[in-house]
Formats: C-alpha cells, sequence, structure tokens
C-alpha cells in the first residue's frame, strides 16, 4: 500500500485529504501538527483508513548530527534535560491518545528512552495497534552487517514491524538496505533509502515485502520522495480498485428456513419480514405446505400454521437443502405418527452423505434406510422408520448441528422431556440460531456447554468439548412475527473484497448476530483489514489495509472457508485455517475443490490434517512483481460459495476468469453480483 506522511495540517485540513479516494492509508506526524489530544482521539476514531501516528521523541530526532550539536550548545545542559523531558512526556500522551482512538500503526523511533517504549509496547498490545520500532539516519547508509544489528535490536525492542529509513550516497547503500528483506518475514520489514540514489527502493520495497511505502501530497517530506500520483501510477498502473457503498444482502436463509419450519408447526398465522427468495428457502417453504401450511409468499412471508394436528405424509421433497434434509427427518419421524415416509432431494444433494445421521437417529427409536444408493453412508433418497422417542442420548456433534437442529425443533413435541449431551460439538452457532429461533415461537429448551480451563477464559467456541440441552416435552409452537436477519455469509464475499482491492459498506447486517459467519469480522480483523460499523446504523465498513498472515479455526463456520482462502492469498505470509474436515459433505468437497482453485491459480496451499495452510503475497506484491493470481476457466463443482470465491479472486486475477457453473448461486444469492 501507499502511505501519505501528513504534517503541518490542522485536525479539519486532514479529515479533507483524508476522504480523498486517492489516498489509501496516512502517517499523522503527531508532533508536527497542530492538533489537541481531543483532535486526536476524534481524528483517529472516525478515520476508516489505516492511519500511523508517529510522534518523534528521541534527541532532537530528525536533525543532521551537526544540527543536533548546534542545538546543544545553544541551551544549557538544565534546559536542555528540561525540554527533553517535556517532549518526551508530550509525545506518550499524543501517541497514548492516538491508540486508543484506534490508530493502526504507533511508530516509535530506536533512539526513545527504554521506559517509553516498554509502556508505549504495552499499550499498543492493549489497543491492538500494530508496533513500528524505526531508525533513520539522514547522513549515510550503516554497514549490512550493521543493519541486520539494528533490525536485531528493533525486534527486541518489541518491533512486530521494523522500519529502516537511512541516507544512500551510492547504489550499493541500495543494495545493501535491500539484501535485508530475504531475512525477515514478509510484511515485518519496511527498509527503504532516502535522497535521489535511493529513490527506487521506495518502490521496491513494495515488491520485496514491504507492508507500505511513501509518498508525498505536495510538499515532501523526504529527499527522494514520490508524489502519490506518480508512486499510484507505478504501482497499480491500470489496475482499478475496488469500491462499493450500499450493499444489500439476502436474508439469511439459515434463520429464514428454521423460522419458515417452526412457523408451519405453530398454530396461528406468523409474519416474517425481511424475506428473499433463493432455492434453499423455496425448499423450505414447499416442506412447510407439505407440512400443512398456509403461506402467502412476498418480503413478508404470512404463514398460517398446522398447530400440533398429526400428518400422514409418504414423501418429502427437500430439494437441495442439506440443512432442510437433516432438521426435517426428526421433525416428520415425530409429527408422522410412527409411519414411514421417504426422503427425496436433487442437485448434488444425492451425492452427499448424511455423517452420523443413521447413528443418531437410532439413539431416538427411528431406523434410516438408502432408497438408491449402497454402502453404510446414508444418503438421499432415503426412508425413514419409526417414531421419534424421547429421553436422554449422547450423541456426537461431528457430522456438525443440523440434525441436531432437527432435534430441538422436534423433541418439545414428544410427551416426556428430553436431554441431549453432545460430544465433539461443530457449528455450534447454528445450534444457538436454531434455539433462539424456537424461542421466538414459545419453544424453550435450556442449554449448557462445558470444556478445559482454555475454554471457561476465553469462551471460544471452538474450545468447546461437550454440550447439554435439556428439552421439555408436551411443548406447542405459538405464531410469531419478527423480522429475518440479512445473512452474513452472503456479505463475507463483499467484505473480503474491499478488504483486499479498497473498500466496502453492507448494509443491513446485524453485529450482535448469533450467525456463525458473524465471525468474518473477526478475521478480517486479524488479517488487518480496517473493519468498523456506522454509527446508530447496521452499516459495515471494510477499508483495505496493509494484511497480513493469521490462523483461524473455521469448524463453526465452514461456509466462510472458500472466501477466505481467497483472503489468504492475499495476505503476507503463511495462514493456517482450522477445520477442514467440515468440507467434506458441503455442496461439494470443498477442501478438495479450494486446493485445486488455489493450485490452479498458482497459490501454494497444502492440507495437514485439520489444517489448511496458505501462502500468501500481498496485493501490491503481485501487482509489482506481476505475480496476481492465474487466470482461465475454473468449476465451481455446482457450488455457490465456490463461485463467490471465484467471483473475489477475479479481481486479483491477471486476466478473465470463467466459471462452468454461476447459476448455482440462486441456491442462497440469486442476484449475487461483486
Amino acid at each position: 500500500m501507499i502511505c501519505v506522511s501528513l504534517q503541518k495540517k490542522n485536525l479539519e485540513e486532514l479529515f479533507a485529504v483524508l476522504e480523498r479516494p486517492e489516498v489509501e492509508m496516512a502517517e499523522i506526524r503527531l508532533d508536527l501538527c497542530p492538533l489537541s489530544e481531543d483532535d486526536i482521539r476524534e481524528l483517529f476514531s472516525l478515520c476508516d483508513k489505516p492511519l500511523v501516528a508517529t510522534c518523534r521523541i528521541g534527541e532532537l530526532s530528525g536533525q543532521s548530527e551537526r544540527e543536533k550539536g548546534e542545538e546543544k550548545e545553544r541551551l544549557r545542559e538544565g534546559e536542555r534535560d528540561g525540554e527533553e523531558k517535556r517532549r518526551v512526556r508530550e509525545a506518550e500522551r499524543r501517541l497514548v491518545a492516538a491508540m486508543e482512538a484506534g490508530a493502526k500503526y504507533c511508530d516509535l523511533e530506536l533512539e526513545a528512552p527504554a521506559p517509553v517504549g516498554k509502556r508505549l509496547r504495552r499499550k499498543a498490545a492493549e489497543c491492538g495497534t500494530i508496533f513500528i520500532r524505526s531508525y533513520h539516519n539522514f547522513e549515510y547508509t550503516p554497514s549490512a552487517e550493521e543493519l541486520h544489528g539494528i533490525v536485531a535490536q528493533c525486534r527486541r525492542f518489541g518491533a512486530e514491524v521494523v522500519k529502516i529509513a537511512v541516507k544512500a550516497n551510492s547504489p550499493q547503500d541500495v543494495t545493501a538496505v535491500e539484501s535485508l528483506y530475504g531475512s525477515y518475514p514478509e510484511g515485518s520489514l519496511l527498509a527503504f533509502c532516502m535522497g535521489e540514489a535511493g529513490k527506487a527502493s521506495r518502490l521496491d520495497c513494495l515488491q520485496l515485502g514491504a507492508p507500505f511505502s511513501f509518498a508525498a501530497l505536495g510538499d515532501k517530506t523526504a529527499e527522494g520522495q514520490y508524489q502519490l500520483d506518480e508512486m499510484q501510477a507505478e504501482v497499480y498502473g491500470g489496475y482499478q480498485p475496488y469500491h462499493r457503498t450500499g450493499i444489500e444482502v439476502p436474508a439469511s436463509k439459515s434463520m429464514a428456513q428454521r423460522a419458515i419450519i417452526a412457523a408451519a408447526l405453530a398454530d396461528g398465522t406468523s409474519h416474517l419480514s425481511g424475506y428473499t427468495p433463493c432455492e434453499d428457502s423455496q425448499s423450505a417453504i414447499d416442506a412447510a405446505r407439505a407440512l400443512g401450511a398456509e403461506i402467502n409468499e412476498g418480503p413478508t412471508l404470512v404463514i398460517r400454521g398446522c398447530g400440533p394436528a398429526p400428518l400422514s405424509l409418504d414423501r418429502l421433497d427437500v430439494g437441495e437443502s442439506g440443512l432442510l434434509t437433516r432438521m426435517l427427518i426428526p421433525v416428520l419421524a415425530m409429527k408422522n405418527g410412527g409411519k414411514s415416509f421417504e426422503v427425496t432431494g436433487r442437485g448434488t444433494l444425492p451425492t452427499r452423505p448424511l455423517a452420523g445421521a443413521a447413528q443418531i437417529m437410532a439413539s431416538f427409536g427411528v431406523m434410516l434406510e438408502n432408497l438408491a444408493s449402497e454402502g453404510k453412508e446414508i444418503k438421499v433418497p432415503l426412508r425413514v422408520n419409526g417414531k421419534l422417542l424421547p429421553g436422554r442420548a449422547d450423541i456426537s456433534g461431528k457430522g456438525g448441528s443440523q440434525l441436531i437442529s432437527g432435534l430441538l425443533m422436534a423433541l418439545p413435541m414428544a410427551d416426556k422431556n428430553s436431554t441431549l449431551y453432545i460430544h465433539e460439538p461443530k457449528s455450534i452457532p447454528y445450534m444457538f440460531m436454531t434455539a433462539d429461533v424456537l424461542q421466538k415461537f414459545g419453544i424453550k429448551a435450556a442449554s449448557e456447554l462445558e470444556g478445559g480451563d482454555d475454554f471457561l477464559e476465553s469462551q471460544d467456541w471452538s474450545l468447546c468439548t461437550g454440550m447439554t440441552f435439556r428439552v421439555k416435552g408436551e411443548q406447542k409452537y405459538q405464531a410469531a412475527d419478527f423480522r429475518l436477519e440479512a445473512d452474513w455469509s452472503s456479505a463475507a464475499p463483499f467484505l473480503v473484497a474491499g478488504a483486499i482491492f479498497g473498500s466496502a459498506q453492507v448494509e443491513g447486517l446485524d453485529t450482535s448476530s448469533l450467525q456463525a459467519d458473524l465471525s468474518i469480522i473477526d478475521i478480517l480483523a486479524e488479517a488487518g483489514a480496517c473493519v468498523s460499523q456506522v454509527e446508530d446504523t447496521k452499516t459495515v465498513c471494510v477499508q483495505k489495509a496493509p494484511l497480513n498472515a493469521f490462523e483461524m479455526d473455521l469448524a463453526n463456520a465452514p461456509d466462510l472457508f472458500p472466501v477466505v482462502s481467497v483472503l489468504a492469498a492475499f495476505c503476507p505470509g503463511q495462514t493456517r485455517l482450522g477445520g477442514v474436515g467440515r468440507l467434506a459433505t458441503k455442496e461439494s468437497n470443498r477442501a478438495e475443490a479450494i486446493l485445486e482453485m488455489l493450485h490452479q491459480m498458482g497459490v501454494d496451499a497444502s492440507i495437514e490434517k485439520d489444517d489448511m495452510l496458505i501462502t500468501g503475497h500481498s496485493l501490491t506484491s503481485r501487482l509489482m512483481s506481476g505475480n496476481l493470481l492465474r487466470s482461465g476457466a475454473f468449476t465451481s463443482r455446482h457450488d455457490h460459495r465456490m463461485v463467490m470465491a471465484l467471483k473475489v479472486a477475479q479481481l486479483g486475477a491477471d486476466g478473465p476468469i470463467q466459471i462452468d457453473d454461476e447459476l448455482c448461486v440462486a441456491k442462497s444469492f440469486p442476484d449475487f453480483h461483486l
């Protein structure tokens, strides 16, 4: 990325510059801008773009050795000491104010007093600010050996990013500085030369792995600096950034399907506003009608439920929805009075095994048998035999949450209480989404989570080892009126595109949602993107920033895996994504599909046990080196999430990406268009 250095500007002038679309990142020289601490807090809290807070507090820093000597001669020793202490205290306060308000980076020169460095390092960790330690030499370039020693010292003093800016007096000086890059992780070093002899290094550093480089916007702040438009032409050429606002996404199909079936089971008329059609939700509507519900379709679904009346169904078509399949097997096994029935589907559904379904349903007296496929793996079409019996069962959560959600919907209608103990639970947020939807329809289920000390301390669902649901019998569904939430799964491609290629604003997103894919916010923040929410609205904004490799367990949010793998391809370093085992039974074998996609694009990726490892490079590095993602003909494997990921990847490819089946996005987002 390209960072402009701003100095000698007041608050109003700084905001005016930062609002300019060509400015993607800025360094704010707090020592040279006339800003109060309140001004600093306002600036860093309201600006969505990544900002570097810099306030030089080393001894008369920024001056040549001759100028330092002259300044010392002018000041008596006591005056000099008092002045320096005052400057140090003032600079520290300004940097702390900037970090507390949301500064992306804090840049502290190596010469700063050690106690100040320790305090600011702790504050940076507390605020989530990336800590830069910087070395400047305005007269010459130290030897390569000395430069390595300076980097080591900066890292020892807490640097997450080391900045080296030295005066080049010869091509050999530039070579010495640029040779540093091969010894340190990409994104952790920002080394370049000042002076006309070192000008090219300000561009070269981006190709070599620097997280950003500096350019001037008007008056140059250092000799040899490029103007912003010059550097942008060199880096981006004809590349067009991605900027979109006012994006609207469909209703969550996960919530819609649960709510539609619950409304069909209710006694009375429910109103579900905010509905947007897609194939899976339409399948849920068709299934609800098969249960006996009357439905008027539109932006608000009006559903007159069938209440507690028993059913007598011979066959149910669930379309291509795995959720609907697993959810309705227990519900119909309860409502159908023990009468056998068939479950059929289409598309990729008959190829996807229902992992663990036979064993779980057998725990409640229900047997599943294949009607077409051979072998032990249960697949659609299938026959369901027996009535669901209440009781206590210890079941595995390895196969996911969908069948468990179905049990949570069915068991309240039994004549006795039930207890579900789930070991090795996966997709925990989806279970809580089910419980939340059921509560809206008057159904209650108590829940408890368990795990080790690490889980108790962090409340990280990926560390949960077991769950217990206690479900009271003889409950009745009651009609409900509420608004369906916008879908975080559908928002994720836009947010990732904004984080890599420019910016994006998505409307109507509830950041208090129980949707599992809300975790895209945490993922983007871990990757280094600037994420914010417009005050008092449901508008979520993502702004491009220097990205970094990250580690994230996606076992609870497998739908994010394809698009997050594309994000990882633009994050310098090696990203580790956990939860590969959850991908095999999606619309495609997503682990295979993602790996094939990345390899075809020229991305280094592999699978180790349950983790996918992806080696990425920044967008600027890819642009400068001509190493954009490879274009060509790709297969979506008829998987809507793969189509969305490929569309995001297209923004960073060296040519067009052709997809064999784009229409499969209708499963969740018929109008999807980046």
